[in-house]
């Protein structure tokens, strides 16, 4: 009874493991877990340090590789500060490591030290988007001759399929002008940007391509992407914006590759 209790015991203690060790993998004030040992059943809190801080510098380069511009904003030393509190409050969920950091955006808006630089998270959601198209399956562009296909009393309620390579990022800030401008190697002068801007990131062939959006067109594009009729679309960006063109968003939304597939009739 006492060695089946015994086994027992192992057992569960082993199921739990995950519980015990990944916490304590992310957060250095906790103690080593009990069942990591060294040799002859020692303690290995100095092999468990060294693997932790292992792990740890591994997650911060994964956001540094995903965030290039958004680090060169702050200064490597900012960044991966704020990539450390990030990596232990956030641990990844994927064994992919580029899938780390979606949420790195939404932390740098909350992050303290990051507050005098407002517009930093919508940098960082472009950096963001880009990896996510760049990433994104393969597949053909809408071709521009599709939309005359349509009768035109028909096209209002033509609803389109996404390229899967397509974000579109709203800001209230000028986002794009800075990571534009922080995205390369080459100095960066001053930014005198100082309107809202809507970035359209694609990739419709083999590079990534991003566009910053004429007013209205990212409310236009963001209810086709939500799978919203044509004529919709059009009505909610004309109606939240007066300076809203359809010719010159239906232009971009080809050229940029935005949509996959011919569009098909909602019934």
């Amino acid at each position: 009874m006492r060695v089946a209790e015994s086994i027992s015991d192992d057992v569960a203690d082993r199921l739990d493991y995950p519980t015990g060790f990944v916490p304590a993998l992310l957060d250095p004030g906790r103690v080593t877990p009990s069942l990591v040992a060294g040799p002859r059943g020692k303690a290995a809190n100095k092999r468990f340090n060294v693997y932790r801080n292992n792990v740890t510098v591994s997650l911060i380069d994964a956001l540094a590789a995903a965030f290039p511009a958004t680090m060169r904003i702050t200064g490597e030393t900012f960044f991966r500060a704020m990539a450390r509190f990030h990596a232990r409050e956030t641990p990844p969920t994927s064994p992919l490591l580029f899938e780390y950091g979606r949420d790195f955006p939404a932390f740098i808006e909350r992050y303290e030290y990051a507050q005098s630089m407002p517009w930093l998270a919508d940098v960082a959601r472009i950096e963001r988007a880009w990896l996510d198209a760049y990433h994104a399956a393969d597949a053909p562009a809408l071709p521009p001759h599709a939309l005359a296909s349509f009768p035109a009393e028909a096209l209002g309620d033509a609803v389109f399929e996404a390229h899967p390579s397509t974000r579109v990022v709203r800001s209230a800030y000028p986002a794009l002008t800075i990571f534009s401008a922080n995205r390369g190697s080459g100095p960066v002068g001053r930014i005198e940007a100082r309107e809202p801007e809507s970035a359209l990131i694609t990739r419709p062939a083999l590079d990534v391509e991003v566009r910053r959006l004429p007013p209205g067109a990212d409310v236009f594009l963001g209810s086709l992407l939500a799978a919203e009729p044509f004529g919709s679309a059009a009505a909610a960006a004309s109606a939240g914006c007066p300076e809203f063109d359809l010719a010159t968003a239906i232009v971009v939304m080809l050229e940029a590759g935005a949509f996959a597939a011919p569009g098909r009739m909602r019934t």
